[in-house]
């Protein structure tokens, strides 16, 4: 199948509302490049080849280090690569984005109430829900990450 349909176009008010939970949450607590290494995760459990490509760039954009996007599907075993607030937003992630599993955790919500509080707890959830509602609008549509600057490769014929 060819190319499908682009949803800002087709529903643009959807769309905009969307757009609208992205500006909310540059506005909150938490900040933008560990925003964005949630979006990368939660796209990588979700298969979102968009997403994650577009989300790592932004992530490096945001002073992001490499070694910890690369180890980023591996935090659990990454040792102290991340912070414990981090692992935690992680771990958030995971159960969140993963639903049918069981959903956030009593233990895990109980720990992040403690550790981030009520407000900022809400945000981390909205940061999480966004991406993965993102991620559903790019896998439906098959959108493909495109690949330019610092991240074009050269064309190699093997033939």
């Amino acid at each position: 199948m060819d190319k499908r349909f682009h949803m800002g176009k087709v529903q643009p008010d959807a769309y905009a509302a969307m757009d609208a939970l992205d500006q909310y949450l540059a506005k909150t607590a938490i900040d933008q490049r560990t925003q964005e290494l949630i979006r990368v995760r939660a796209s990588q459990i979700n298969g979102c080849a968009y997403c994650v490509n577009y989300h790592t760039e932004e992530a490096i954009k945001q002073g992001e280090a490499w070694q910890r996007l690369h180890l980023l599907s591996a935090w659990r075993e990454a040792g102290d690569i991340f912070s414990d607030e981090e692992r935690l937003m992680l771990k958030m992630t995971e159960e969140i984005t993963l639903i049918h599993r069981q959903g956030l955790t009593d233990e895990t919500y109980e720990e992040a109430i403690a550790t981030f509080g009520i407000e900022k707890t809400a945000q981390i959830i909205m940061v999480i829900v966004t991406i993965n509602a993102w991620n559903r609008i790019g896998v439906a549509l098959a959108m493909k990450p495109s690949l330019s600057g610092q991240w074009a490769v050269s064309s190699v014929n093997n033939s």
